[in-house]
């Protein structure tokens, strides 16, 4: 079962096996067969270091042996078509939808053959959070994006799973099933009665888990200010005008 690992061993990640696992995750789907992805590959403990402010300075980020930032990337492709004349134009907002979807199909792959491995790893979603200064460090030309960020070494620890919705909660059949305060209550039971939740409610002081997510960990004010910054740098980086 599939874990998220946040604690590494001293076990180092060698080249070759690392090279290999992201040969064989090309295989993932893409659009066209274009591959519009890269990766960036830290290992360099001062590049670890200043990656890790604009991942909320996680301790995984530094202590991991491997950092792996997915990009969109759509430059690749780009100048390939120029230098061969073609009339490329991927400066546009579905550009950025068709490369962000390969570099997740990309990253997941590579997720589901490291872990057959016995590899651990941390998908980080503050990767678009700051995205702009993630950019300039790793220096991500026009038409390169960062959308995902994984920590990579072999487990120096062996979590419980969390808790998932039951497949009555997002599987439906031919149509959208509306949602309704008998859906929620059947739903959202289980992971609210979870000893932890009910723990996680009492030291955040809220009435509900629900607040937490939207008052203190997602707050409406925090997800209008990181908006800001992803589409300034979806700007920068020459796919919205």
């Amino acid at each position: 079962m599939r874990q998220t690992i946040r604690r590494y061993s001293s076990r180092p990640v060698s080249e070759s096996l690392l090279q290999s696992l992201l040969e064989e995750a090309a295989r993932a789907q893409t659009m066209g067969n274009l591959q519009l992805y890269s990766v960036v590959v830290t290992r360099d403990a001062e590049m670890k270091q200043q990656l890790a402010p604009f991942h909320f300075n996680q301790p995984m980020v530094t202590n991991a042996p491997v950092v792996l930032t997915f990009c969109a990337d759509y430059h690749r492709t780009t100048e390939w078509a120029l230098q061969r004349k073609g009339h490329p134009g991927y400066g546009n907002f579905l550009s950025y939808q068709n490369a962000a979807t390969d570099a997740l199909l990309f990253c997941q792959r590579f997720c589901d053959l490291a872990e057959s491995l016995g590899l651990g790893m941390c998908f980080l979603g503050t990767t678009v959070y700051k995205p702009l200064e993630i950019i300039r460090l790793l220096r991500l030309p026009k038409l390169v994006m960062p959308v995902a960020t994984l920590t990579l070494g072999w487990p120096d620890e062996h979590p419980a799973p969390t808790d998932r919705l039951p497949a009555t909660a997002y599987v439906h059949q031919e149509t959208y099933a509306p949602v309704t305060p008998e859906t929620i209550d059947r739903d959202f039971a289980a992971r609210e009665a979870l000893p932890e939740n009910q723990e996680f409610v009492r030291i955040n002081h809220t009435e509900t888990l629900a607040q937490i997510f939207t008052d203190i960990r997602y707050s409406a004010a925090d997800c209008e200010a990181f908006s800001a910054e992803l589409l300034q740098a979806l700007r920068r980086q020459g796919f919205l005008e």
